[in-house]
């Protein structure tokens, strides 16, 4: 298998956005000829459910692909988006975008040794068999790592995003910093294709109802009749 591609849906997740969302994953999924594998089940039910999507550590070195993509449940991915692996050395991992980590996390040795500030947008996550200790599970105590964790003015005003809710976030971060893998974000990647265009949308500060009512909007946008998504 080339490419595996995870998503997390623990107990049921939002159905009135996975009935928008999933259809979409599942029509790039086989058009790409990927594997689409379904985190479930809880593994580490002292964490935060965010911190799940750590079982890829385990479930990719099991499956043998040679890529895997982590993609978030409420995030819609357009039909026409390309199998960015195909453009990425497989020495490195690829998100979205980042942000700076010293507005997110607690600063520490491990950060500051590497150097690059990396923040990780976990949401579109890319990384090569080479490279699997992106999501290696953290070495310290749920209450420890999120007690690094400073969710910004805005996400707090939001009254969606708590520490909690970024400790995949955290823990990838963390992971890019102590291995010192390299990253490339896709937006550059695509400047450097010379593909424009947005093949994603994601919100992740917004409730379920907002959330919905923007995706409708985004599908109409890309002229993706609700009622015959692919």
């Amino acid at each position: 298998m080339r490419l595996a591609v995870y998503t997390l849906n623990i107990d049921n997740y939002a159905p009135e956005i996975t009935a928008l969302t999933y259809p979409l994953i599942k029509f790039w999924v086989g058009k790409v000829g990927a594997e689409w594998v379904e985190i479930k089940t809880r593994r580490f039910p002292d964490w935060p459910v965010t911190y799940e999507k750590l079982q890829i550590y385990d479930l990719a070195r099991a499956n043998g692909a040679e890529w895997h993509h982590y993609i978030d449940s409420d995030a819609l991915v357009h039909p026409d988006t390309p199998d960015w692996s195909n453009y990425v050395q497989r020495d490195t991992v690829m998100h979205n975008g980042t942000d700076f980590a010293g507005l997110r996390w607690r600063p520490c040795d491990v950060f500051r040794r590497d150097g690059r500030n990396i923040g990780s947008c976990n949401w579109n996550t890319w990384a090569s068999s080479w490279c699997l200790d992106l999501w290696r599970p953290l070495e310290m105590s749920p209450a420890e790592a999120i007690a690094r964790i400073r969710p910004t003015q805005g996400e707090r005003a939001s009254g969606v995003i708590t520490p909690e809710h970024l400790v995949d976030d955290f823990a990838l971060s963390f992971n890019i910093a102590r291995c010192g893998l390299k990253l490339q974000n896709l937006q550059t990647l695509q400047n450097v294709l010379g593909i424009a265009g947005d093949y994603y949308w994601h919100a992740y500060d917004v409730p379920v109802a907002e959330k919905v009512r923007q995706m409708r909007e985004v599908l109409d946008r890309w002229r993706i009749p609700v009622g015959s998504l692919p």
